[in-house]
């Protein structure tokens, strides 16, 4: 269980995220349209897995912003912005804000992604969302890099994560 704040009040996650260098747990996430989507189908690309409570929030959504505008340089790499919104909300939000370089994926549906990957919010003012985190996937399915990012209002160190590509 990870131990991160909201506001500066302590709040915890269902587990830690998972070890740079084990395998990316499988996933199954809807796209705006509700299509599936798995972590097989980016198999051969680096993912920057871009997690967060809520596209209406203003950090999470400087956090797509911020990705979107680096993505458009990035070789082999998709960014993956994912949370618990509904893919409506996710589609409102790139549609509104001109959002063309990453993918918004929901995993409204079962939870399993936050789940797997420990980022269930357990207690706290968004229990059952997501916490902020990324994580960094290889061509293979591997970890690279994680950062489980300690208060819930900061935004990712985006540098780091870049540079771990």
């Amino acid at each position: 269980m990870a131990s991160v704040t909201l506001g500066g009040t302590p709040v915890n996650t269902i587990g830690n995220l998972p070890e740079v260098g084990s395998p990316a747990p499988a996933f199954t996430l809807s796209r705006n349209d509700l299509s599936s989507v798995s972590l097989n189908d980016y198999r051969g690309k680096k993912l920057i897995l871009n997690i967060f409570p809520s596209v209406d929030t203003g950090v999470c959504a400087q956090s797509i912003r911020t990705f979107n505008e680096k993505a458009a340089s990035l070789e082999n790499t998709e960014v993956l912005c994912i949370s618990r919104d509904l893919p409506f909300a996710q589609a409102r939000f790139c549609g509104a804000e001109g959002i063309e370089n990453v993918h918004t994926l929901s995993d409204f549906k079962s939870g399993e992604f936050g789940k797997d990957y420990g980022l269930i919010l357990v207690d706290g003012g968004f229990e059952g969302l997501h916490s902020r985190a990324i994580v960094i996937v290889d061509e293979r399915g591997k970890i690279l890099y994680t950062e489980q990012v300690p208060e819930i209002g900061q935004e990712p160190n985006y540098n780091a994560a870049l540079n771990a590509l």
